[in-house]
């Protein structure tokens, strides 16, 4: 029994130790990281007032006697949102962006997902270029794919659409893969016995395991990709990013923070529509 004991102690040191390592370790490459980043405390102390002092001013004048009056009354509801109609065209060409991009790039990534899976067995050459492929495509920033198509599409919804779908195929292409990866392989040895081809059985053993997954992805990448749709406006791609990049050149204060809300309900409006069908598409498939 003492023996044990001791053991068990002498384990439970070393653990701690372990631990203790671990953690110090863990402390110096953050160290080491904000000292390269130059994050220094004095600095963040400096900004985050400003910070704040910033929101402040993009916060609307609103007015309880007023805030329901016309557009020309200071302090309503219909004076911080006095553009409405023009924003609400812009957020909608945005949305239309994020959903083209989103079928272009989930397609795309989709094809792509079944060779780069390792378990089917596509092949060491078509798995090694559907990987790369994927890596490379999600590597590269969204608004960098739009400053090349900006300068070869010109400026317009079309370089924003493809700069997105194309990252967009290489981050849903890796989640398919991989939710495929954990998939059993049970009706996939069913139908290649039965005499099926390798495509078929991806298209009738596979897809309909993986769909609520694949389904649940690509409709969380729709929402990703309104925020992107929204940035990469700041380079010429459309959409309400554009606009927004106006206001806050100019610092039209009010109008920053009517835009950034009207984003924000977009996507919990999003949200919710995607929380809605994928829990109806799951119901259905079980």
């Amino acid at each position: 029994m003492l023996r044990g004991e001791a053991a068990y102690q002498t384990a439970l040191r070393q653990k701690r130790h372990a631990t203790l390592a671990g953690l110090a370790i863990l402390a110096a490459c953050l160290l080491l990281s904000a000292w390269v980043s130059e994050v220094r405390p004095a600095t963040l102390l400096a900004g985050i007032p400003r910070i704040g002092e910033y929101f402040q001013r993009i916060l609307p004048s609103l007015r309880w006697a007023t805030l329901f009056s016309g557009v020309e009354a200071e302090g309503s509801l219909a004076f911080w949102f006095y553009r409405l109609d023009s924003w609400s065209w812009l957020l909608l060409e945005t949305a239309n962006m994020a959903a083209l991009a989103t079928l272009l790039g989930a397609g795309a990534g989709l094809l792509l997902a079944f060779p780069a899976a390792r378990n089917l067995g596509a092949g060491m050459v078509a798995y090694q270029l559907s990987r790369r492929l994927l890596e490379a495509m999600r590597t590269v920033p969204e608004i960098v794919f739009a400053l090349i198509l900006v300068w070869a599409f010109g400026v317009g919804a079309l370089a924003g659409v493809l700069a997105i779908a194309l990252h967009t195929a290489g981050a849903c292409g890796k989640l398919f893969a991989e939710s495929i990866e954990n998939t059993g392989l049970g009706a996939w040895a069913g139908v290649r016995s039965a005499g099926g081809t390798w495509a078929q059985a991806c298209r009738f053993a596979i897809l309909p395991q993986v769909a609520p997954n694949l389904l649940s992805y690509a409709l969380l990448r729709f929402e990703v990709n309104l925020r992107s749709a929204s940035v990469i406006g700041f380079v010429g791609a459309g959409g309400i990013g554009e606009e927004l990049y106006n206001v806050i050149s100019f610092n039209y204060y009010e109008e920053i923070s009517a835009i950034l809300l009207l984003i924000i309900l977009a996507v919990v409006a999003i949200d919710l529509l995607s929380e809605r069908l994928r829990h109806r598409v799951i119901g259905v498939m079980q």
